[in-house]
């Protein structure tokens, strides 16, 4: 293959993976036919998980599954649901996880304490491990022969 090939070839692959990015929408567009709903969907979508991309919230994934549950979310709010009440039907169905600030229950207490128990745990180790360590460093005292030994190689 020649260098003008390659080139060609290069510039096509390029352009080719440049052109999904222009096929993206806007962050989740929502269907603004009522304010009120709206803005309780996007207050509310800020505080859910979603499920597929797990470190985005709701409100700014671009998933499908994501417009699936804003769209539900939205016919829960169009039902009259309280925004506690919507949280409780998403959990229910999906868990814990789809909550950004689960509950501190026992079933989550893993989620809120896990990490601090971690540390603590290594840094027990760690202590543990330098105390060790601080043992087999220390230097031992030469006995008269060792020091008499040690003087005549050093006088060489």
């Amino acid at each position: 293959m020649s260098l003008v090939q390659r080139y060609w070839l290069c510039l096509a692959c390029c352009v080719a993976s440049l052109s999904g990015f222009a096929q993206t929408g806007p962050e989740a567009a929502p269907l603004a036919q009522d304010p009120v709903v709206e803005a309780r969907l996007v207050a509310l979508s800020q505080e859910l998980r979603c499920l597929v991309c797990q470190n985005e919230s709701l409100a700014s994934s671009q998933a499908e599954l994501a417009d699936d549950l804003r769209r539900e979310v939205r016919d829960l709010i169009r039902q009259g649901k309280s925004d506690p009440e919507v949280k409780d039907f998403l959990v229910a169905r999906y868990g814990d996880f789809v909550l950004y600030r689960p509950e501190v229950k026992p079933l989550t207490w893993v989620l809120w304490f896990g990490p601090f128990v971690l540390l603590l745990v290594a840094l027990v180790l760690l202590a543990r491990y330098v105390q060790e360590r601080r043992v087999q460093i220390r230097p031992k005292a030469l006995s008269d022969e060792e020091r008499s030994r040690a003087e005549q190689l050093l006088k060489g």
